[in-house]
């Protein structure tokens, strides 16, 4: 009997380090963006990453749940808090479930009723809060929390800068003069559908420098999660007279793994209901820093610090037939990489060009939008939402029919 205990033991072993291998190389994976086939990225995404070991809580809670930050390449969360004085009355419009692997929640969008926005009310905590915030956390440790703008690419043409790595090289100018894939129209039928593949990712509470241990970046609350961004660009889209849905399915719970099947599912039903969709948004946050310190993207505008946002457009390096349109989406990217930069400079990141596909082949109009990290605040989230909103609407009316 012992010759086969022996064996035993020798599998157990050799299972156990090709399990550490296989981890081990989906992380390196995650940070080598370049040359990857879209699915294999998004496994390695999924393997390194939080699956279904969810809370779900506020940022701010008091239990002990360390955040496991993601890879700046892609994002992997993201969170603001919706704008209490100008909360849109919305319409819910069901559209059938996506078929999917797991069965989906009924898709809800909405479009507010009378297309108005008002301003950006900046809401600044007071002592107080800051004080009770503090007492809610105390006898936990306290990390802190840096701040940078990022304003250089590895290419450029006049104000537009891309971090470019992917296999190919672009001329951002040609690019730029380039005709995009679709015709915003004058139109009461929805144009622009705003989605969240990573729903659940969200934001610190205030801007103290310091976040506590206990900090869980992930909530299903709609106002305390990226869909409150999501509120903020569709309510000045809308109020431009861009008709536009906001989509806040859950598709990263219960269940983490797969939320990229999902959203796409998610977003194929809205196509085939609203044919009439011509841009597609799937609006995330980053993950910037470690369980003992993290970094936040920032800019200043007005007098008001935002969260820098960061644009990515994926490349068709092997040359599939089903993203054979990749070029629309980068041209896309680069005007309202042009048109922010014009706006409200320093706002965005460089555009993140590399070799994936993250579900931006539903057509011609996608891109994903990563809005701050999770140490930035709701309220600077918020704010950057709210501008990109005024970016977006500059960009569709300018490429209108």
């Amino acid at each position: 009997m012992k010759p086969k205990t022996g064996i035993k033991k020798l599998f157990k072993l050799l299972l156990a380090v090709t399990m550490v291998g296989v981890t081990v190389l989906c992380a390196a994976i995650r940070v080598a963006e370049s040359r990857i086939s879209p699915p294999i990225n998004l496994l390695a995404a999924e393997m390194t990453l939080p699956a279904a070991g969810f809370n779900d809580i506020p940022h701010d809670s008091t239990s002990a749940v360390t955040s496991r930050p993601e890879s700046t390449s892609v994002s992997q969360e993201s969170t603001p808090v919706p704008d209490s004085t100008s909360s849109p009355d919305a319409e819910s419009d069901a559209v059938p479930a996506a078929s999917s692997p797991k069965k989906n929640p009924a898709v809800q969008s909405s479009v507010p009723a009378d297309h108005e926005a008002s301003e950006f009310e900046v809401s600044v905590p007071s002592d107080e809060e800051i004080a009770r915030y503090d007492e809610l956390h105390e006898g936990e440790a306290q990390y802190p929390v840096y701040t940078f703008t990022a304003t250089e690419g590895n290419i450029s043409y006049k104000n537009v800068q891309v971090k470019n790595n992917s296999s190919t090289d672009i001329d951002i100018k040609q690019e730029l003069e380039a005709e995009l894939g679709f015709t915003i129209k004058e139109s009461s039928e929805p144009q622009v559908l705003i989605y969240h593949t990573h729903t659940s990712e969200s934001f610190l509470t205030y801007d103290t420098g310091y976040f506590y241990e206990s900090f869980y970046p992930r909530t299903t609350d709609s106002s305390q999660n990226v869909c409150a961004v999501g509120d903020e660009i569709a309510r000045q889209l809308n109020a431009s007279g861009i008709v536009t849905l906001h989509d806040k399915t859950l598709h990263d719970y219960p269940s983490y793994n797969g939320a990229y099947d999902r959203s796409f599912a998610t977003v194929s039903e809205y196509l085939k209901k609203y044919p009439s969709i011509k841009v597609v948004l799937d609006i995330h946050r980053d993950g910037i820093g470690s369980d003992s310190q993290k970094s936040k993207p920032v800019f200043t505008y007005n007098g008001i610090q935002g969260a820098q946002i960061m644009i990515l457009a994926g490349y068709n390096y092997d040359g599939s037939e089903e993203f054979k349109d990749w070029e629309y989406n980068l041209r896309f990217a680069l005007q309202i990489q042009n048109t922010a930069s014009q706006m409200y400079p320093d706002m965005v990141r460089p555009l993140n060009f590399a070799d994936f596909m993250y579900n931006m082949n539903i057509n011609t109009g996608s891109l994903l939008i990563e809005m701050g990290a999770e140490s930035n605040t709701l309220e600077e989230v918020r704010y950057s939402g709210y501008l990109l909103g005024k970016v977006l609407s500059k960009v569709l009316h300018d490429n209108a029919a």
